[in-house]
């Protein structure tokens, strides 16, 4: 398979699998208080930009199943406002919550959003460990392309926000950033430097989430902690 193939292939596959996810909040619209019952450790969950709770619900089933109780800041919506904003929503959250011992599981943009908050005083004393999804921690080779819209420019790898939280590294050995081995989306790649770093064998930038090897990384993340 050539490189326009794959490409073509991939977003094929990868979209449409985000197009039945969005089918189905439409027709069963699930609701993220059912996961809330639970003695281990809890977990936040914070889906990237243009997504909702649901893309990572069947995150959420899974380790509910378990005996996490599995929070969602009401006020996120599809993400669109810029990191430090939705940063800031999330730490009410916790706060308002009085979440302690926390993991978060957090896709794309919202593996930022969690490293962001691990940087806030209320984040250091409260969050343990985050499993990022398909994170763009060097920020994207294509957002260049995507500057006049205005939720997808700080994914320019020279962003502020970008070379901020790159700079702070002192937390990457409480994250596990986990990725497919090629992403349409972020084709720079999710590597973070000093943390746990997994390639799974899949392609595209959301089908990954309902894999068992991806439950079976975050389960064992969040376990460990």
């Amino acid at each position: 398979m050539n490189w326009f193939q794959r490409q073509v292939s991939s977003r094929w596959f990868d979209y449409g699998w985000a197009y039945r996810l969005r089918v189905s909040i439409l027709r069963d619209r699930h609701d993220p208080h059912s996961y809330l019952g639970g003695d281990r450790r809890p977990v936040l969950v914070l889906p990237g930009v243009y997504e909702t709770w649901h893309f990572l619900e069947p995150v959420a089933r899974h380790l509910h199943e378990l005996g996490h109780p599995v929070h969602v800041v009401p006020t996120f919506g599809h993400n669109l406002l810029p990191i430090t904003e939705m940063t800031e929503l999330a730490r009410r959250y916790i706060v308002e919550q009085d979440l302690t011992r926390i993991a978060i599981v957090g896709h794309s943009k919202g593996g930022l959003i969690g490293k962001a908050l691990m940087l806030t005083d209320e984040g250091a004393a409260r969050i343990d460990t985050m499993v990022a999804i398909n994170s763009p921690f060097g920020g994207s080779a294509y957002a260049h392309l995507l500057r006049a819209v205005r939720p997808l420019r700080e994914f320019v790898p020279t962003h502020d926000t970008i070379v901020t939280l790159a700079e702070n590294a002192e937390i990457n050995s409480r994250i596990t950033s986990v990725y497919s081995a090629w992403d349409p989306i972020i084709p720079n790649g999710s590597a973070l430097d000093g943390a746990t770093n997994i390639e799974l064998p899949v392609t595209g930038h959301f089908r990954i989430l309902d894999r068992d090897d991806l439950l079976e990384v975050v389960r064992g993340a969040i376990s460990a902690a």
